[in-house]
């Protein structure tokens, strides 16, 4: 059931006319309370969307009790008239739900640059308000759709007996600020912002934060988490972090594979860093070394590729010390050829690259994709 899996949520999802498919485009989530406790994270990117611009302010106060989110454009660089166009869908949530407009985050995707119908948008807000149900939830996912292939979703129950549930959206321009999507997360425990605000930054820097398919970031990522403690369960902090991450874990799988042209998932794995960040530097890195990512494509075990990826960052490490495994052989060790490259297989979609930098005791995996003809044509054709 998605975002409505945690009791106090009823979403819809509806067809507006924003996307010229006639496919549903339009989604909204409502939390019926009895709390409205909240907490979001939006793109790193400085060049932000006119949703985003109005969302940083309406979830600040740690209260949102809508969320509303548009597929079919992504209404960024419009302007004055584009942002006048998001207060406006606020206004209108706000007018359906019965709520107040400053605590309704408005979400949009698409292309950058071009104006939504305005007109059909408020419409398409009224009709998804006359839909909401408490088993809307994959009408909602539905509807903010973009270039995906498949709706994501998950639903989670804490053994204390509280649930998180989520929609996700996102197949390209995946790389952080929180790889590129719109998410909305709810959960039906009892917990103030402070708890929401620390489980959702420490899920997103596991999971979203290390999504790279292509080294782009949008202009558009929100990560919205609504509590309405309808359950009436006090989660404790242990036990909301570890339902949260769990969420979010499985909704960035599911992006993962499901990236455009993508024809390899790959994850990418360093330890024996000396820190968290070291290891995240190396297999960011190589994640977004375009050599590295054909020669995937082309199932082509070149980890020089990998090695040379790894040298142009900041980690600490001696170059004779690296060792690299690809789909579990080690190709090389103390920086110098081992294990024959013709025993490593890359025709199975799944990939793994281990890295060990034998400088330490941290370790962090990255997951990417490989650079194929198709994610070439797609992104060529995209706003034709």
């Amino acid at each position: 059931m998605s975002v409505t899996a945690a009791k106090g949520f009823r979403a819809s999802g509806v067809t507006a006319g924003l996307k010229p498919s006639g496919k549903p485009d339009l989604a909204l989530v409502v939390n019926d309370g009895p709390r409205f406790d909240a907490a979001a994270v939006y793109t790193s990117n400085r060049c932000k969307a006119n949703p985003v611009l109005w969302s940083e302010q309406a979830s600040a106060d740690g209260v949102v009790r809508a969320v509303v989110l548009n597929s079919g454009g992504a209404n960024c660089y419009t302007g004055q008239r584009g942002f006048q166009t998001t207060h406006k869908t606020a206004e209108r949530v706000a007018e359906k739900v019965g709520i107040g407009a400053i605590d309704v985050v408005v979400c949009s995707t698409g292309l950058i640059g071009v104006r939504l119908f305005e007109e059909k948008l408020l419409a398409g807000v009224d009709a998804a308000a006359a839909e909401l149900d408490s088993e809307g939830g994959m009408a909602a996912a539905t509807a903010i759709m973009t270039t995906d292939t498949r709706a994501k979703t998950v639903a989670i129950t804490d053994a204390a007996g509280f649930s998180v549930g989520g929609i996700a959206k996102g197949a390209g321009m995946l790389a952080p600020g929180l790889a590129t999507m719109l998410v909305v997360l709810t959960t039906d425990a009892i917990a103030d912002q402070e708890a929401l605000d620390a489980a959702l930054r420490n899920a997103t820097a596991e999971t979203f934060d290390r999504l790279d398919t292509d080294g782009c970031m949008s202009t558009n990522d929100t990560v919205v988490l609504m509590a309405s403690g309808a359950s009436g369960i006090e989660a404790e902090p242990e036990a909301l972090n570890a339902a949260v991450l769990a969420a979010c874990q499985s909704l960035t799988a599911q992006l993962h594979v499901d990236a455009e042209g993508a024809h390899h998932d790959i994850a990418i794995t360093t330890r024996g860093a000396d820190s968290v960040d070291d290891a995240v530097a190396a297999s960011r890195s190589v994640a977004r070394s375009n050599l590295f990512k054909a020669a995937v494509f082309g199932n082509d075990p070149n980890w020089g590729r990998v090695l040379a990826a790894i040298g142009t960052t900041d980690a600490k490490f001696e170059p004779a010390d690296i060792d690299v495994a690809i789909n579990d052989v080690w190709v090389c060790k103390a920086g110098t050829p081992d294990a024959d490259v013709s025993l490593v297989d890359l025709t199975p979609r799944e990939v793994s690259i281990v890295i060990d930098l034998h400088a330490g005791t941290h370790e962090a995996t990255i997951w990417t994709s490989d650079l194929t003809h198709d994610y070439v044509e797609e992104n060529s054709a995209y706003s034709t």
